[in-house]
């Protein structure tokens, strides 16, 4: 500060009126108070870190009075959200296979080809509701991806209780028939299952809760309208389902590449069976297949290694319901 400086030059000069010290901001009155330590960047208001701990605290409030009711509501009963399927061809083949929507979104001004006029008669004989939407607003229901001018919005599916299931199967005049699948994480492969199950006479499906495929509109087309039918049960623990299956009277039976059981020398298809199917990759997880009573092979020619889920799975499924016939 000038006046203070003992450079050359920089000399007040005698008879000015004299500044305030140095470091002390003033006098007496003055002077400037210390603000002490610089608090953390989450207590100091206009800072990032403050507005977003605002937030996470506003959202924790939220929680605690009730927070968002319909995200409860689906962790409660198990049920995803609302889906959409995008794109004339998986449109038609949804509504074809008579998947539970609600309504068909068309946008305004597309040009019909017989894709969207078979979609739209169907909708209108199922009862849903038609659309029209300004094009903006089908891409914002898409979210960016490419829907060709059409939408449908799909119900969340329905899931049976496990127990039901069971309980259905013993009191339907025949020998119980119920299909497990351990982590099949494809939709695809989840509908075609549910497809081959009804097809040879099973009573239900069950797949776990969590690390497995549910029931999307995708599993829907690829089920071709039998689970419609064919209830479909999710199990917080597959584990403990099949014991309970084990329990009423069923033979649990895995189905592995490394079986010690080959399906043509199969005698347990012909008494109450749960047939259980592993992933895609890993097979039967560890304690899945400590659970089963036998685990039963494909035989195959050795070039090849092992067979898709749903492939395996209507393949065993055939060769129970003619065991059971001839037997």
């Amino acid at each position: 500060m000038a006046g203070n400086s003992q450079r050359k030059g920089a000399m007040r000069k005698p008879g000015t009126k004299k500044g305030a010290v140095v470091g002390s901001g003033g006098q007496k009155r003055r002077s400037l108070r210390g603000r002490g330590a610089t608090p953390p960047a989450e207590l100091r208001p206009g800072h990032p870190a403050h507005r977003q701990g605002g937030e996470a605290r506003s959202g924790q409030r939220r929680r605690a009075q009730g927070g968002d009711a319909a995200a409860r509501a689906r962790r409660r009963d198990g049920n995803e959200p609302f889906e959409t399927v995008l794109g004339r061809n998986p449109v038609l083949e949804c509504l074809r296979a008579g998947v539970p929507a609600t309504a068909l979104h068309v946008a305004i001004g597309m040009e019909l080809d017989d894709r969207v006029s078979e979609s739209m008669r169907l909708a209108a004989d199922a009862g849903l509701s038609i659309l029209e939407v300004p094009r903006v607003d089908l891409d914002r229901l898409a979210g960016g991806a490419l829907h060709q001018g059409v939408a449908l919005q799909v119900a969340p599916y329905e899931y049976a209780a496990a127990e039901d299931v069971l309980a259905a199967a013993h009191s339907s005049g025949v020998p119980p028939l119920l299909v497990a699948l351990d982590g099949v994480t494809d939709p695809r492969n989840l509908g075609a299952v549910v497809r081959s199950a009804a097809a040879f006479g099973a009573q239900g499906v069950v797949v776990p809760q969590r690390r497995s495929a549910g029931m999307t509109a995708v599993a829907w087309r690829a089920s071709a309208g039998a689970a419609a039918y064919l209830p479909v049960a999710r199990a917080t623990n597959l584990v403990r389902t099949l014991k309970n299956c084990a329990a009423s009277g069923l033979m649990v039976v895995g189905l592995d590449a490394g079986g010690t059981m080959p399906l043509d020398t199969f005698p347990l298809a012909t008494g109450p069976l749960m047939l259980v199917l592993g992933s895609e990759g890993r097979g039967l997880s560890r304690l899945v297949r400590e659970t089963c009573d036998a685990v039963v092979s494909i035989p195959m020619a050795a070039q090849v290694e092992s067979l898709n889920a749903s492939v395996a799975a209507g393949v065993v499924l055939a060769e129970v319901a003619r065991l059971r016939r001839a037997g």
